[in-house]
């Protein structure tokens, strides 16, 4: 069974969705700790409603950045986590965690990245004015959403969205592509090369396609 740890910032429902996926038993893993970098973070109820062990790591109590992922790496490692979940992490993550998890980091972006990496990739895709936006679960590297993809949804941005509308759509995608991406690895599916996430017994459909607006039937 693989041994998750997760980071958090804020709600959760990431870390909900990737809950409810093991507790359904579509996902054969085990959360074996959430670190939170915020002490009001709703994350931490959702561990303690399901008995997940917590800790908070507060920043300021480190002299530097490196430091304060090197202690989160030291206690992920001491619970003998495989695989390491950014569910709503606020925080670029840097060298010393990803060197304790090369490519064993992963994080999901509100965004078909690259397009629209960093904060409010949903504000940026309204702004821009696309018609397709969506959701990217992708391995972590020293970048800002630069790390190799592993499974995407597409949504379609409505005439009349705002962030909120289309943030709230998005989401829903999230909690489906998240545990999905983690059922992968956990099924040893995930083979990074290069910049491509090559999938195991993946074949795709040819003619699987979104148009937005759609086209008009003569």
């Amino acid at each position: 069974m693989l041994k998750i740890g997760v980071l958090a910032s804020g709600r959760g429902s990431n870390f909900q969705a990737i809950i409810d996926a093991i507790e359904s038993g579509r996902l054969k893993a085990s959360v074996e700790l959430l670190v939170v970098d915020n002490p009001s973070a709703f994350a931490i109820e959702r561990a303690k409603k399901h008995s997940i062990p917590y800790l908070y790591v507060n920043p300021k109590d480190f002299g530097t950045k490196d430091e304060f992922y090197q202690k989160i790496a030291d206690e992920l490692k001491s619970k003998g986590v495989e695989l390491v979940i950014l569910a709503g992490f606020m925080r670029v993550v840097r060298k010393p965690l990803l060197d304790a998890f090369p490519m064993r980091v992963m994080n999901i972006h509100p965004a078909l990245l690259p397009s629209f990496p960093g904060l409010h990739g949903q504000k940026q895709a309204v702004d821009y004015g696309v018609r397709i936006s969506g959701c990217t679960v992708h391995f972590v590297d020293e970048g800002v959403d630069t790390g190799p993809v592993i499974i995407q949804a597409a949504v379609p941005v409505l005439p009349h969205d705002t962030e909120d509308t289309l943030s709230e759509r998005i989401l829903k995608y999230e909690h489906k592509i998240f545990p999905e991406a983690i059922r992968l690895f956990a099924e040893g599916r995930l083979e990074v090369v290069g910049r491509k996430v090559m999938i195991k017994d993946y074949k795709g459909e040819e003619d699987a396609v979104i148009i937005n607006p759609p086209l008009q039937s003569s």
